[in-house]
């Protein structure tokens, strides 16, 4: 049987502490795109601004799945 961490232990993992911070960097670059996206004009730049959004999104989709199981399977 597994047992989910105390709070305490799971700070100490490396793995946990890269996966926050990647999900810290990728909140910040998510903030950037949708800024990049409200700001342009051109629409060569709005299209490349919806391409770096969407790959962003994904990217942090994914990142949070990977906290979640993560966290079910420490």
């Amino acid at each position: 049987m597994q047992m989910k961490r105390t709070e305490s232990n799971a700070g100490t993992d490396p793995r946990r502490q890269q996966l926050m911070e990647d999900i810290r960097k990728t909140k910040y670059a998510l903030d950037c795109a949708y800024s990049n996206f409200e700001n342009v004009v051109d629409p060569d730049l709005i299209d490349c601004s919806i391409y770096e959004l969407k790959a962003v999104q994904m990217r942090y989709r994914f990142l949070l799945k990977q906290a979640e199981l993560l966290d079910l399977t420490t």
